[in-house]
């Protein structure tokens, strides 16, 4: 069953340990450095209730997300659910429920790779992904790792105890990608580890709400926005990052899916079809962005009064080149889809498309709002402080005058240009533009899985054959 926006807040309001500034947050759905935010993922359980979007975003009463695809047929039309639930936010919202539901989708596509040889996690993964498509639960992960402490302390989250019902865990995890909004927490790690650690390598899911387990989040976007009209991205779409910190954190056996296995514990991400799962949902939400952005790009030209300039056109023209190669990987992926496990765990997206996905959007993400802020010149940086200014009866009449041009008033232009700042220049576009190299991982990550997937063999193959045709003695 599909939960409602209110009941989806309801389930927030947990008692849960957040910290920001120097405070304890008591309830996330009406801080000022979170209310809104909170408001706009209620908004997306909402999106599945209108009839407009349900037959798209449901289908047998669950989240289509969550469903395992068995043809290309279904990969299109789980692309089309993540690409009305990325509209809704313009593409900034990325750890959207939708996210976590294609990865446990991933994990319930091949559930023989959490059997390991110390544990068996294969019927542990099949109940996470059924939990979570039941509950139509927003799940956040973390990967990430601290840096080592001083005196090399470790302080990396680690197993310290194993009792009767379930194991203790101690330490930390980083980046943990909308947490503080999530209705669980997966965590584990998705780099290799040495075969001998053990006491990190361990997968498990965790209510925020746990005994011991605080998250503590980096600035609020959402608190310095002034208004929405000042800062329209910012003050709705900042779905923050927080450090996860366990003291002695309790976590029941059947909510562990790998333990004490560092091969199982990294395959569980490469040998399942969820992270390629992932990056069909975000090269998806990527592709809208890039949209989204381009939109903004001709927007402004029109308002500057240059849109017909041949180096303006063709400035656009290079934008609407990435929105066609963003789209293009999407599909691609698709097009390309492989059987899982022989067929009987479905299909997923094309691996090496999918990873070269990753490579493409990393590398064009800050090219384009470069392109974009060259466009826009310097009219982003000389706006009115707030839109107060137009409010006020003698300051109003002067920015009106002079903020606006032809064919656009001074409040449709302001109003537009603050957008702009709010996307391409403010704090909160910033950590958008290191979010979109980073968060699938350090590309040595993906950038060594990309070498392993097959297509360097052909590469070399491909080479090989060339110096192979010739020798010394060879003429012509």
């Amino acid at each position: 069953m599909t939960r409602s926006g209110q009941e989806y807040l309801e389930g927030l309001r947990d008692g849960r340990e957040i910290w920001l500034d120097g405070e304890r947050v008591e309830d996330v759905t009406a801080h000022p450095a979170f209310r809104s935010t909170a408001a706009s993922f209620a908004g997306l359980y909402d999106l599945a209730e209108d009839p407009a979007h349900r037959p798209v975003l449901v289908r047998g009463g669950v989240r289509r997300a969550y469903a395992v695809p068995r043809s290309y047929e279904d990969l299109v039309a789980r692309r089309q659910a993540f690409r009305t639930t990325a509209r809704a936010s313009y593409g900034f919202l990325g750890r959207t429920p939708d996210y976590m539901a294609a990865g446990a989708a991933g994990f319930a596509a091949a559930p023989a790779v959490f059997t390991g040889e110390t544990f068996d996690g294969a019927e542990h993964a099949l109940a996470f992904h059924r939990r979570l498509a039941e509950g139509d639960l927003h799940t956040a992960f973390t990967l990430g790792n601290p840096a080592p402490g001083q005196g090399g302390d470790d302080l990396t989250l680690r197993v310290v105890a194993e009792r009767d019902g379930g194991i203790v865990v101690r330490g930390a995890k980083t980046v943990g990608t909308g947490a503080v909004f999530a209705d669980e927490i997966l965590v584990g790690t998705i780099e290799p580890l040495a075969a001998d650690d053990t006491g990190h390598a361990v997968t498990f899911s965790v209510r925020p709400d746990a005994p011991g387990l605080r998250l503590i989040s980096r600035t609020s976007y959402e608190e310095r926005s002034r208004s929405v009209f000042d800062h329209p991205l910012s003050s709705r779409y900042d779905e923050n990052d927080a450090m996860l910190v366990c003291e002695d954190v309790f976590v029941p056996w059947e909510r562990v899916l790998t333990y004490r296995d560092p091969a199982t514990t990294g395959a569980v991400w490469w040998q399942t079809p969820a992270y390629v799962n992932f990056v069909h949902q975000s090269a998806t939400r990527f592709w809208t962005k890039l949209e989204f952005l381009t939109g903004l790009a001709i927007l402004i030209s029109r308002s500057h009064g240059t849109g017909n300039l041949p180096p303006v056109t063709q400035a656009v023209g290079r934008l609407l080149g990435m929105v066609a190669q963003a789209k293009a990987f999407v599909l691609a992926a698709e097009a390309s889809y492989e059987q899982v496990d022989g067929g009987r765990g479905g299909v997923r997206p094309g691996q090496e498309i999918s990873f070269a996905q990753r490579i493409m959007a990393g590398e064009l993400y800050p090219r384009a709002v470069q392109d974009i802020k060259l466009l826009a010149g310097g009219a982003l940086v000389q706006l009115p402080a707030s839109g107060r200014d137009l409010l006020h009866p003698e300051l109003g009449p002067l920015v009106r005058r002079y903020f606006g041009s032809p064919g656009h008033p001074a409040e449709e232009r302001v109003k537009l240009l603050k957008l702009a700042w709010d996307a391409l220049g403010s704090e909160f576009a910033g950590r958008h533009e290191q979010y979109e190299r980073f968060y699938h991982g350090a590309p040595h990550v993906y950038l060594t899985m990309q070498t392993w997937a097959g297509a360097a063999e052909e590469c070399e193959s491909l080479a090989q054959e060339c110096l192979d045709g010739y020798g010394l003695g060879t003429t012509r």
